[in-house]
């Protein structure tokens, strides 16, 4: 199991579109992985999951990885996120 910390940073945090993104990059992977936010956590490859945390820009979450591919998973979600989900100008 391995975990890493990364901060949201694209404009309008992990609405509908970067959240459905964030969904579609985690189902790529075979392991279990959970975002947590301040006391909860939600499974990565759930929309409804990911979206009820109501993650906003600025806010820090733990992306955790539990299974074969476990450090490709936090990778790659990690580079998703600090690509500002395509966002950025």
């Amino acid at each position: 199991m391995i975990s890493r910390s990364v901060t949201i940073c694209n404009s309008v945090g992990l609405h509908a579109r970067p959240a459905t993104f964030f969904v579609q990059k985690a189902n790529c992977f075979k392991c279990s992985i959970w975002v947590e936010k301040e006391d909860c956590r939600v499974n990565a490859k759930s929309l409804l999951g990911v979206l009820s945390l109501g993650i906003s820009k600025g806010t820090e979450i733990t992306l955790i990885a539990d299974g074969q591919d476990e450090s490709a998973a936090v990778e790659g979600l990690v580079a998703l996120v600090e690509s500002e989900f395509g966002e950025k100008k």
